[in-house]
């Protein structure tokens, strides 16, 4: 079964610029071509393009998305690298989660410079992110 670029996009929930971008990207493979030229897309590519974004789902970057296909394509393969790779995916997110954190807690802290309806010329946060005072 062959389908066009956005029957694909439909069925994966991605957008036809993402999947133009994969391609590009040499994440997907590039497809047949109809007579007309456009783009003819198998089941392959839709399986490959769900595993594709499942990947950025979790915030893995494009690089170790790469490498996430290489060891789907070699089923043989040991898969200790793999693990090493989502413990570093997971150690990544919680850095990010600290880093939200402290964001959070920096914009709390902002948001107690005012708290009335005052003119802007008086207002606590725009004074303090002018002068870098609300660390």
């Amino acid at each position: 079964m062959l389908i066009k670029i956005g029957e694909l996009a439909k069925r994966t929930g991605a957008t036809v610029e993402t999947i133009r971008y994969y391609e590009k990207e040499r994440l997907l493979p590039g497809p047949a071509r109809s007579e007309g030229n456009y783009r003819l897309y198998n089941e392959e590519h839709m399986d490959r393009l769900q595993f594709i974004l499942h990947c950025r789902m979790l915030d893995m970057a494009l690089d170790k998305v790469r490498l996430l296909l290489d060891f789907w394509e070699s089923p043989s393969e040991d898969c200790g690298d793999v693990n090493t790779l989502l413990d570093e995916q997971i150690h990544a997110v919680e850095i990010r989660m600290k880093e939200l954190t402290h964001l959070k807690q920096h914009l709390t802290v902002l948001r107690h410079k005012c708290t009335s309806s005052v003119p802007t010329t008086s207002c606590g946060i725009l004074n303090a992110l002018a002068d870098n005072s609300c660390h």
